[in-house]
């Protein structure tokens, strides 16, 4: 059952990312320069009385960076969902690890030719390595988690030699 659900995450998460890449040149250059405004507001107690002028170069200073971390987070979270797809504990980690990665990074790739066709997108392959990096951390992470889910699990049955209670 939890392999379902993840392969169902992981799919809704891949029709989010579609819809994020879908989105024209202005309409998510606004999206990223609304965070970098949010993240002056953060950062600095006098934002507000900056002048407009002034917080938009804050927050056009802010585009680039903005846009990579969502990226590599867009991915993280779809390595994630991917391994929780496949891992059962039986499957080698290994072929987990690299399947899960490997379906990531392909979808990287095939969302970047999709932008491609967007009006003011491109298509950029150190975004694809963005992404694939992103992928890389999520992937490792939802590992680490299965591994030691799994080994308390061991753990804990009775009869166990482990078995501490």
């Amino acid at each position: 059952m939890r392999k379902k659900i993840f392969l169902i995450l992981a799919i809704l998460w891949m029709a989010i990312i579609f819809s994020f890449s879908a989105k024209d040149a202005d309409e998510s250059t606004k999206e990223s320069n609304a965070v970098g405004m949010f993240l002056g507001s953060i950062v600095y107690s006098d934002f507000e009385e900056w002048t407009e002028e002034e917080q938009q170069a804050f927050a056009e200073k802010w585009d680039h960076p903005v846009r990579k971390c969502a990226h590599m987070t867009e991915y993280a979270i779809l390595g994630f969902f991917l391994v929780g797809a496949r891992y059962d504990g039986r499957e080698n980690c290994r072929r987990v690890v690299g399947r899960s990665l490997g379906i990531a990074a392909l979808y990287a790739a095939t969302d970047e030719i999709h932008q491609y066709f967007v009006p003011g997108r491109a298509c950029m392959f150190t975004d694809v390595c963005i992404d694939s990096v992103g992928a890389l951390l999520g992937v490792l992470f939802a590992t680490v988690i299965m591994i030691v889910f799994e080994h308390s699990q061991c753990m804990r049955k009775k009869g166990s030699k482990w078995y501490s209670v």
